[in-house]
């Protein structure tokens, strides 16, 4: 006996569905083909499954691709790794399924949603215009009671975009069942920002713009296009770190403590300090850099230029290094200068946070050495906390020398996109950045991008490998 399933007969032997439990809820995963599903997501769900959270969780994946239930469960077994032997983390490998299917056609989606069992989460790991069809589709479809949508970053491709993406998500289900997740927001060490702010007297009452000079949010990363082109050849280093990420650690960094951890006061408080945020001096111009890697040699392997790599278009002029100085207009911090910096192919990893202290008001005669400020740098890879300080040298006390104090984050039980799951899971979108925020993310940038298109900023070049950036890419930002 069979079953007849968007095209293909489903074999009688599949497991048959056990009775409902109340905690049983089914990931349903379209686009379950992609690199992101294998590299993160599916690594994400062993995680949060050997933590003992997701007891009752079923997983679908579902693609174009022609896979059987088999392949699949290769393939999760494979990005599960050595997760994959404990049980609730076998029992799900055990019983996933696959079911071929264009998510854009009302039939299949039909198909799909009816091989769901208890409350449905509907994973879009699909480019940002597929999500969008889809979720028209879904518009006619209709979904389960309780269903929640998750969706990845870039919400939207410009600030327009965005919001008629929110609108019709606001047709599909409320604003808090929808998560659109940014799994920066679940690395430990940006989460332990909040416990570092507010939970540290010392700390607390000098971050304002009576006592720091300037911040620094910084992710330069080794890596170069790592075969991701048919993604980020679109999107840039601006849409992919900054106008997302980066945005979201300067929400955590800038924001006044809310009441209480909980999703609303967080979102609010986030939304809060991005409406408040512009670009410095509203001057694209001198406020702005990208620039895009040329041929070199990163950790002894050589690199093509960026505009060679395989499935780039070089006419786009896409940026692989960006930089943006902003403005934040509260009273907390008005006048310093925030430089977000994201770049790829450099010589060494460089990912931190620097809060940079304004010098003494004077140093008393006769005591020397004083070289740099008093410096705060949250690490985000690895995690770990250091201040930057000056004491009285060990040889001559009258001489100042630097030291720096470290201490290591912790952790974290989960990755972060099993983190991000266990509060999707959870249905709680305190993890989740919420549709206002998305367009705010958007209105800061969007001088930018149009800047960028109509090359009133010019596209510099670096070779990849650089140790550090060439001057024209520093020079006239306020705070460097």
């Amino acid at each position: 006996m069979t079953t007849e399933f968007a095209g293909r007969a489903l074999p009688a032997d599949r497991d048959e569905p056990t009775p409902n439990r109340a905690d049983e809820q089914t990931l349903l995963v379209l686009g379950a083909g992609g690199d992101l599903t294998a590299r993160l997501l599916l690594p994400g769900i062993a995680g949060l499954l050997a933590s003992g959270a997701g007891a009752g969780l079923h997983l679908i994946g579902s693609g174009m691709d022609d896979w059987d239930d088999e392949h699949w469960r290769e393939r999760v077994r494979t990005s599960f790794g050595d997760a994959g032997s404990a049980e609730p983390v076998a029992r799900v490998a055990r019983e996933t399924c696959y079911l071929q299917a264009d998510a854009t056609r009302e039939p299949d989606l039909r198909r799909v949603l009816d091989a769901c069992r208890g409350p449905v989460v509907i994973y879009f790991a699909l480019p940002p215009a597929v999500t969008a069809k889809v979720c028209q589709t879904l518009v006619d479809v209709g979904l389960p009671e309780g269903t929640r949508l998750v969706l990845e970053k870039p919400f939207g491709t410009d600030g327009a975009s965005a919001r008629r993406l929110n609108e019709l998500l606001a047709r599909l289900v409320p604003e808090d069942r929808v998560h659109r997740i940014d799994h920066f927001l679940g690395k430990s060490t940006v989460l332990n920002i909040l416990g570092l702010r507010f939970a540290n007297r010392i700390f607390e009452p000098l971050l304002d713009a009576n006592h720091v000079e300037s911040v620094e949010i910084v992710f330069d990363e080794s890596l170069a296009l790592e075969g991701r082109a048919g993604y980020y050849d679109r999107a840039g280093a601006l849409a992919d770190m900054i106008q997302s990420h980066l945005l979201q650690v300067l929400g955590l960094l800038a924001m006044d403590a809310p009441p209480a951890l909980t999703a609303q006061e967080l979102r609010d408080r986030k939304a809060q300090v991005l409406r408040a945020t512009r670009l410095w001096d509203d001057d694209v111009a001198a406020c702005s850099r990208r620039a895009r890697y040329t041929e070199g040699e990163v950790a002894g392997r050589r690199l093509p230029a960026y505009a060679t790599e395989d499935g780039v278009d070089p006419a786009r002029g896409t940026e692989t290094l960006a930089e943006v100085v902003l403005a934040v207009d509260t009273w907390r911090w008005a006048g310093v200068p925030f430089r977000l910096r994201s770049g790829k192919a450099l010589a060494a990893a460089r990912k931190e946070a620097v809060i940079t202290f304004k010098p003494p008001q004077r140093i008393p005669d006769g005591l020397s050495g004083y070289r740099r400020p008093d410096r705060l740098r949250i690490g985000f890879g690895p995690d770990r906390l250091h201040l930057d300080l000056n004491i009285n040298g060990p040889d001559d006390p009258f001489e100042i020398d630097p030291v720096t104090l470290g201490a290591d984050f912790g952790p974290g039980d989960l990755p972060p996109y099993g983190e991000v799951l266990r509060a999707v899971l959870d249905d709680d979108p305190v993890l989740s950045v919420r549709g206002d925020t998305a367009e705010e993310c958007w209105r800061i940038l969007e001088p930018v991008v149009a800047a960028w298109r109509a090359d009133e900023v010019p596209l510099l070049e670096y070779p990849a490998g650089s140790a550090t950036l060439p001057d024209s890419l520093l020079d006239g930002h306020p705070g460097v």
